[in-house]
């Protein structure tokens, strides 16, 4: 994989030789690797729908936020490894589960592998959506590879300062880098279509996780999705923010988001007079919530 020996697939831009086994920041070789594939309820209604979504959880990122739910896979790369034919096999797997969609989590530094497996498995018979459920740092370029193979984009956009994405995230000029994947995301997809039993077939959500005392951040965020797409896109507006420990030193960060701020940040949604939104109720922010990284549906530790 030529892409792989020169590695630019993400705006890191590490260039190291994944195929000789260098490592970027991702922590990802040429070899794609997993850490739990299971059918998954916990997504918004239309992706989880009654049957659940086909979640594939790939180990590493591309990102390295502090606050991250999946720190032991996406950090610490907790994960076993699985070859292009195997994961195709998965997609099927999960199909033959009557999953609803097969839902990629954090894909991005496998795109180059993932194209082949998504093409093997069409082949095979895979007939259901597609999901790439990203933080939305992409590469546009990367993004138009998959051109064709994506239905349903699931992007995050979590800040709108870039010096808060530098804070918690070490990842430079966030804003305009994820916008813009935005853009070419509903560029591919457009709008959402739905099948008649309400899951959704094609189109993009954009999560936004309010975090601890950044209400005034997370406005921007809303106002700026909603000026910019008004309801031809979804909005996932989340209050599930849960300290961990990787947190228990950064004071901001160190406790649960605000119910009352939340309440704000939803009536301001709704006084953009914003259609297309899902928002969340009850008390999310549970370690139960985190899904269990331990081989799920993927095969023996290597």
């Amino acid at each position: 994989m030529k892409s792989l020996e020169k590695c630019q697939i993400c705006p890191r831009y590490c260039n190291v030789n994944r195929i000789k086994q260098e490592i970027g920041l991702c922590g990802a070789t040429d070899k794609i690797k997993v850490a739990r594939i299971s059918l998954h309820q916990w997504e918004e209604p239309p992706i989880s729908g009654k049957n659940g979504s086909g979640a594939i959880f790939f180990s590493g990122c591309n990102m390295k936020c502090i606050f991250c739910q999946n720190y032991h896979i996406s950090t610490k790369n907790f994960g076993t490894i699985l070859t292009i034919e195997e994961l195709a096999n998965k997609m099927i797997d999960l199909q033959r589960q009557k999953a609803h969609n097969i839902n990629l989590i954090t894909p991005t530094h496998y795109i180059p592998q993932i194209i082949k497996a998504i093409q093997l498995a069409k082949k095979k018979g895979l007939s259901i959506p597609i999901v790439y459920n990203s933080s939305g740092y992409e590469n546009i370029e990367s993004l138009k590879m998959l051109n064709g193979l994506i239905d349903i984009y699931l992007p995050d956009l979590k800040y709108y300062d870039d010096i808060l994405a530098m804070r918690y995230s070490k990842a430079p000029n966030y804003f305009e880098i994820v916008t813009k994947a935005i853009q070419e995301m509903y560029n591919q997809v457009g709008l959402p279509k739905f099948d008649q039993n309400g899951i959704l077939q094609k189109g993009i959500i954009v999560r936004h996780l309010l975090l601890p005392e950044q209400l005034e951040d997370s406005k921007k965020i809303i106002h700026y999705l909603y000026n910019s797409y008004q309801d031809k896109i979804f909005i996932s507006i989340m209050n599930q923010y849960t300290p961990i420990k990787q947190v228990r030193n950064i004071e901001e960060l160190n406790h649960k988001v605000n119910k009352k701020d939340y309440d704000i940040l939803v009536n301001y949604a709704c006084s953009l007079n914003i259609k297309n939104a899902f928002i969340q109720q009850g008390d999310t922010a549970k370690d139960s919530f985190i899904p269990e990284f331990d081989l799920t549906g993927v095969k023996e530790k290597i």
